[in-house]
């Protein structure tokens, strides 16, 4: 252990050469050091303990540190010690035969960024011009005789290392990727540091908003050795990064981390995107049709406007995410995580919620026309004025939602939960709602004509001034009900429990109350019960209305 110093000691000077001690301090044009930050504030501990396993870590730790920081050194006469050509060979050599990891980044820029000797300006634009002259195959594609993964290959196979020339040229420009990724996510943390280093992977879009596929020719080149090799090398990266407007069609990005990402406008139809990690991300009008993004994770994303239409949702989290006036018609959404979630004026036709949990999501005025949403938790929802026309809501629990004015015309609600809630002026045109929990529902003002709510709970139910044409409220139990003011014409009450209810001023032309209930029921003066059928039948009928009726 006491020799430790010293093995520390002859690696450093190993891996720094030759190199000066004395550093210019040239001044550079937006030469603004990295301010720590969070856990960079924190003292590191500088103890490094050795051993076969991590002494390469280590060692390639030492030279990107080194390297990062002598890239950006400048001569007396403002030039770069540094040549093109040395740094271009240098990210070869350095960075040609392996990926870097998170571990790895994080330990460099931690260092540089606490002992300020990071220059991050001028050190981006090196490393995007590298990156800019690699996308364009220009190192690959060069002479023999000045082909730089041509010269790494020939090093390493010295080694007897089993690799290709495309690796090594992967393997180079991915690094290069990947650190001007993590120069983007700390620069945007800085205000004198944000306009200075902004970085567009894909290249920044153009003015008439054309998508750019520059970063989908960089995944499918890499992919081209194995499937998944740039989500596995880069994807924990893409972090915060700017993809604003970019072109991912097809493209496997499986289990990336696009966290915190600038994604609005991008085209990702048809990519997979299984478990993706998209939290805090800005996915405004950005394609996802057809995409699969099963497990995917869209907690607190924006993504108003954007096409999700016939995407695969299953087990995806969307808590609190913004989707208003998104397009997920014919989506997927099967057990997906909505609670809290805006779908406000959201196009979901056809879409499949069954099972999906979406307490108190906002879907005001969406369109779920012919969706199923069987067995989904919508309790304490808000459905005002939305669509659910012919749409599949068996077994859904929407105890406490508010469906003001919802059109649920054709519905199919069997075994659906609907006590407490509103449904002021809703549309029940043709619903079954047979068997439904329906009590302390408010449903004033509602239509209910030609609805089935045969044995459905409507225990303290408002349903003053509802139009009830032709509704079927066999053996239904409206016990305490208040029908004040609708009109029941042509409606079925057979077998109904009325105990308690408020008929008063009801409309009752033609109305069917044989073998109803009518136990301690109330009625207006001018009632009229000309039209009503089955009274005979009728039971408990208050001694109150026999004398007024003239029964014996």
């Amino acid at each position: 252990m006491s020799q430790l110093p010293q093995v520390w000691k002859l690696l450093q000077n190993y891996v720094r050469g030759t190199r000066s001690t004395d550093r210019p301090t040239t001044k550079y044009a937006g030469n603004h050091p990295f301010s720590p930050l969070g856990k960079h504030a924190q003292k590191l501990n500088r103890n490094v303990t050795f051993s076969q396993v991590n002494l390469q870590k280590e060692i390639l730790c030492q030279r990107l540190r080194t390297s990062l920081e002598t890239w950006t050194i400048e001569d007396s006469d403002g030039e770069f010690q540094t040549s093109d050509r040395q740094l271009h060979e240098e990210i070869y050599d350095l960075l040609g035969d392996s990926a870097l990891t998170i571990e790895i980044v994080e330990t460099v820029m931690e260092l540089l960024i606490l002992e300020k000797q990071l220059r991050p300006v001028p050190l981006f634009v090196r490393l995007e011009d590298f990156y800019q002259r690699w996308c364009r195959g220009q190192f690959i594609d060069a002479p023999p005789n000045e082909n730089l993964p041509q010269r790494k290959l020939i090093e390493i196979l010295a080694q007897n290392q089993a690799i290709g020339i495309r690796q090594v040229d992967i393997y180079a420009g991915l690094n290069v990727l990947i650190l001007l990724l993590e120069l983007h996510r700390h620069s945007q943390e800085q205000e004198e540091l944000r306009q200075q280093i902004n970085f567009y992977p894909s290249s920044v879009p153009d003015t008439d908003s054309f998508f750019t596929s520059q970063l989908l020719r960089i995944i499918n080149y890499s992919d081209a050795i194995e499937i998944g090799n740039f989500s596995n090398i880069v994807g924990e990266f893409l972090r915060g990064g700017n993809f604003r407007g970019a072109y991912f069609g097809n493209a496997n990005l499986t289990g990336v981390n696009f966290s915190g990402a600038n994604l609005s406008g991008a085209y990702l139809g048809d990519a997979n995107l299984t478990g993706a990690n998209f939290q805090n991300a800005n996915l405004t009008g950005a394609n996802l049709g057809d995409a699969n993004l099963s497990s995917a994770n869209f907690t607190d994303a924006n993504l108003s406007g954007a096409d999700l239409s016939s995407a695969n949702l299953t087990g995806a989290t969307l808590t609190r995410a913004e989707l208003s006036r998104a397009d997920l018609s014919r989506a997927d959404l099967r057990e997906t995580e909505l609670s809290r979630a805006n779908l406000s004026n959201a196009i979901l036709f056809g879409a499949n919620l069954s099972d999906a949990i979406l307490n108190h999501v906002d879907l005001s005025r969406a369109d779920l026309c012919r969706a199923d949403l069987s067995g989904a938790d919508l309790s304490h929802a808000t459905l005002n004025g939305t669509n659910l026309s012919d749409t599949i809501l068996f077994s859904t629990n929407l105890s406490h939602a508010s469906l003001i004015a919802a059109d649920l015309s054709y519905g199919k609600l069997n075994g659906a939960k609907l006590n407490n809630a509103k449904l002021n002026g809703a549309m029940f045109l043709g619903a079954d709602l047979s068997g439904v929990d329906l009590t302390g529902v408010v449903l004033n003002d509602a239509d209910l004509s030609g609805g089935i709510l045969s044995e459905a709970d409507l225990t303290d139910a408002d349903l003053t001034d509802a139009v009830l044409l032709g509704t079927d409220f066999s053996f239904a139990n409206l016990n305490n009900a208040n029908l004040s003011g609708s009109n029941l014409s042509g409606a079925i009450l057979n077998g109904a429990d009325l105990t308690s209810a408020n008929l008063s001023d009801a409309i009752l032309d033609d109305t069917d109350l044989s073998e109803a209930n009518l136990e301690e029921m109330t009625w207006g003066e001018q009632q009229q019960w000309e039209g009503v059928r089955g009274l005979d039948t009728a039971v408990n009928i208050p001694e109150a209305l026999r004398e007024q009726l003239g029964m014996e």
